[in-house]
């Protein structure tokens, strides 16, 4: 039996849980703005305050790493874990902001779909992330989360389509483009989660 001599820094695991939590949160705080824009500017000033929320622990993160010498996986894969989540609020702070900025008040049926998507693939992002830890059930959420990204492209492409038909205006057109775009995004920085939490599960192996 190999003993090691430095105890593996867990402390990265509650980091990453929190910072997954948080992007779950956003997407459940989005897809209420979505589903009632009356409460738009209230929505978006707390996807910001979740934005930050991740942001701090993303430096949490990132200083943990520097200063810790042991790593309970590669420490590349936990720099961008880390940064492929703190993507994902970014995107929803993005599409936050364009719902006010453009005044949204009846959003196309395409952006709810993407919205209720985008809450099933955060809450499975946070079930991979807290599988790290003993690996257990990881395949299974990666594999929803991927399921989940290419519903997403499916709405995406959709919506575009439903753009193109000749019913909206040309400027109605560009900033339904702008939200849709933002809301995809964050689906596949959400895949994204899923190609790294897949490969740290195959070096751990």
């Amino acid at each position: 039996m190999v003993f090691q001599v430095i105890p593996r820094e867990r402390a990265f695991f509650d980091l990453l849980e929190r910072a997954a939590d948080t992007a779950a949160a956003g997407a459940v705080e989005l897809l209420a703005m979505v589903q009632d824009t009356s409460r738009a500017e209230r929505g978006a000033a707390r996807i910001q305050d979740l934005e930050h929320a991740g942001d701090d622990t993303t430096h949490e993160i990132l200083e943990t790493l520097n200063t810790t010498f042991v790593t309970p996986f590669d420490r590349h894969d936990i720099h961008q874990l880390a940064s492929a989540i703190d993507d994902v609020l970014d995107a929803q702070e993005a599409v936050s902001d364009l719902l006010v900025l453009h005044g949204i008040e009846e959003p196309i049926p395409q952006l709810r779909q993407q919205a209720e998507v985008l809450v099933r693939a955060t809450r499975a992002v946070a079930r991979a992330v807290r599988g790290l830890q003993d690996l257990g059930g990881v395949e299974r959420s990666w594999a929803d989360i991927k399921r989940l990204e290419r519903e997403g492209d499916r709405i995406y492409r959709m919506g575009v389509a439903e753009l193109y038909s000749g019913d909206y205006r040309p400027m109605d057109v560009l900033r339904w483009k702008d939200l849709l775009r933002e809301m995809e995004t964050a689906m596949d920085r959400c895949e994204d989660i899923a190609n790294i939490i897949e490969s740290i599960a195959l070096k751990q192996a």
